[in-house]
């Protein structure tokens, strides 16, 4: 039975969602301030999550913020903001979809079964082998600990939530330096070559990190022959 987070300050709304959710199936959970969902997340890997915009603590687009660092559960913003920009701004910070307050909660559970459709079928095209660990920051491959450091951890992460997708070493960099550091691009390379050499030593039998020249790089395992190297 699948999880769902529910990231609500109003008791009575957070109940409804709780009651549909669970007539659809879903197990749920509830919590009322933004500072307590990124631990909760990193420690229990929910299914998807129902996050409000304004919440005590921290918002919600910090919070979606900070869970993209380590995970890349599905999201789903509810607001009573409907300005463009703010949905925009969510859906930029990697949030899945966006809900508008008020709404009917089986519009909500329809929105939840939709998204969790469209990434089980995103998570069905893992790599076969390959676990990312997102509380210990620990990738192994067929069991074998990569040995992976924090950058390079979430550099693989975020390759594999796009595999067969090309990622330029700006979107790169942009997911493991959020403290808008200046970073050479070059840099992006060098933990690409790291990744590389240490998947290799786990005994990968196909190249995993493609580069595409003049662009950056995929992930993408079965797909040798379309690589060009950058």
């Amino acid at each position: 039975m699948q999880m769902i987070l529910i990231v609500d300050d109003e008791p009575k709304l957070a109940e409804l969602l709780r009651d549909y959710l669970r007539q659809a199936g879903f197990k749920t959970f509830w919590i009322a301030d933004g500072t307590a969902v990124a631990p909760w997340v990193r420690e229990h890997a929910p299914a998807l999550i129902l996050l409000d915009l304004m919440l005590p603590g921290r918002d919600g687009l910090e919070i979606c913020r900070d869970i993209r660092i380590c995970s890349s559960v599905p999201i789903i913003m509810i607001t009573a903001r409907i300005e463009e920009i703010d949905r925009l701004q969510g859906l930029e910070l990697g949030a899945d979809d966006y809900i508008c307050k008020p709404f009917s909660p089986r519009e909500v559970v329809a929105r939840v079964r939709a998204v969790l459709r469209r990434t089980e079928g995103d998570s069905s095209s893992q790599v076969v082998g390959l676990i990312l660990d997102q509380a210990r920051y620990q990738a192994t491959l067929n069991g074998q600990d990569l040995g992976l450091t924090a950058v390079e951890f979430k550099l693989l992460q975020f390759l594999s939530s796009k595999r067969g997708q090309v990622c330029t070493r700006q979107q790169l960099m942009d997911s493991i330096y959020l403290d808008e550091r200046v970073v050479a691009d070059r840099t992006i390379d060098s933990h690409i070559k790291k990744l590389r050499r240490k998947i290799a030593l786990a005994g990968a039998q196909v190249e995993f990190i493609h580069s595409v020249y003049g662009v950056g790089y995929k992930l993408e395992p079965q797909e040798e022959s379309g690589a060009l190297s950058g």
